[in-house]
C-alpha cells in the first residue's frame, strides 16, 4: 500500500489552500517570508500554516533559512516553472526586448502577463537614469486597470468584456486602488483610443508608466510590454519617442508568437543585472 504524501494527508481543503499560501510565498519575492507575514497574508492559522510549510518543504515546494527562520520557494517550483516555460514561451521570446527598451529609455522597463483578471510581472529591467520608479517588481501581481501595464491590457480586450469586468470587480477595485477606481473607466476609454495606456502617476504620485498590449495570433490580449519612470520623463514632448520604441517591441514579440523569424534590431546589448521572480 503507497502511504499518502504529506501534502495528501492535509486534506480535501488542501489544493486550493496550498496554492494560495505559495502564491503569498511568491509575491514575497527574493527576500522571502516569515511564518507571521505567512499567516497574515493567508488568513490561515499558525498551526495550520506551519502545517502546511512542513508538507511543502518535504515535497521541495519550499524551503526554509535555518538561520532566519525566512521562508522561499523550493528547487521543484523553479523545475515547474522551467516546464511551464516551454509552453508560456512568452517570457522568452520577450527578454531581449525588455532589456532593449530599458537600454535606449534610460528607464525602468516590464513585462506582464494576464492571469485571469490580474496582471502579474515576470521581468523588470531598469535603464541608466539615477532616478527610478520602485513600485513595480518582478513577482507582483494587479488587478486589470491598475497600473500602465494593466491599464494597457484592460484597454486592448474587447469593450464588451471590458465593461463587464469593471462592473464585477468595482468593489474590489474601489478598496485597493481608492484613488484610481473613480477614474478608470475614463482611462480604459483613453487607453483603447490611443491603442497604448498611459498612467499619470494616479496610483502612485510623482510616478507615470506607459504600456502596450501584446497579443497572440488569436489576436486574445496575454501579455504588456511596459515602462514606468519619474513625472519628468514622461511628459508629452517625450511620449512620441517611447510610444514608438513600445510599438516596434511588441510588434516583434508578436511576430516570434506568430512564428515568424525576424531579425533584431541592430543594438548592441551590454552586460546587466536582470530582476527576474
Amino acid at each position: 500500500m503507497i502511504e499518502p504524501s504529506p501534502v495528501e494527508r492535509l486534506g480535501a481543503q488542501s489544493p486550493v489552500r496550498t496554492l494560495r499560501l505559495l502564491r503569498h510565498l511568491g509575491e514575497a519575492g527574493v527576500g522571502g517570508a516569515a511564518l507571521g507575514e505567512l499567516v497574515r497574508a493567508s488568513g490561515l492559522s499558525k498551526p495550520t500554516c506551519r502545517r502546511m510549510l512542513i508538507a511543502l518543504m518535504d515535497e521541495g515546494m519550499v524551503v526554509q533559512d535555518p538561520v532566519t527562520r525566512t521562508y522561499f520557494l523550493g528547487r521543484e517550483i523553479y523545475l515547474l516553472g522551467m516546464l511551464a516555460a516551454e509552453r508560456y514561451g512568452i517570457h522568452r521570446m520577450a527578454l531581449d526586448s525588455v532589456a532593449r527598451l530599458a537600454q535606449e529609455t534610460g528607464d525602468a522597463a516590464f513585462l506582464q502577463v494576464r492571469h485571469g483578471q490580474e496582471v502579474v510581472c515576470l521581468t523588470r529591467e531598469d535603464g541608466s537614469y539615477p532616478l527610478r520608479s520602485h513600485v513595480l517588481k518582478a513577482g507582483d501581481r494587479h488587478l486589470l486597470g491598475a497600473g500602465a501595464g494593466p491599464l494597457a491590457i484592460l484597454g486592448a480586450v474587447p469593450e464588451a468584456e471590458a465593461e463587464a469586468y469593471l462592473t464585477a470587480y468595482g468593489p474590489a477595485l474601489a478598496k485597493r486602488y481608492p484613488m484610481l477606481s473613480p477614474v478608470l473607466p475614463a482611462l480604459v476609454k483613453e487607453s483603447r483610443a490611443r491603442g497604448y495606456a498611459l498612467n499619470r502617476g494616479v496610483l502612485f504620485p510623482g510616478s507615470w508608466g506607459m504600456g502596450m498590449a501584446i497579443r497572440e495570433p488569436s489576436g486574445r490580449v496575454i501579455a504588456c510590454l511596459s515602462l514606468a519612470a519619474v513625472e519628468s520623463r514622461m511628459q508629452p514632448d517625450r511620449e512620441p519617442e517611447l510610444v514608438a520604441l513600445l510599438s516596434r517591441e511588441v510588434q516583434l514579440v508578436e511576430q516570434r508568437l506568430a512564428g515568424d523569424a525576424m531579425p533584431q534590431p541592430p543594438i548592441a546589448i551590454a552586460s546587466r543585472k536582470r530582476t527576474q521572480p
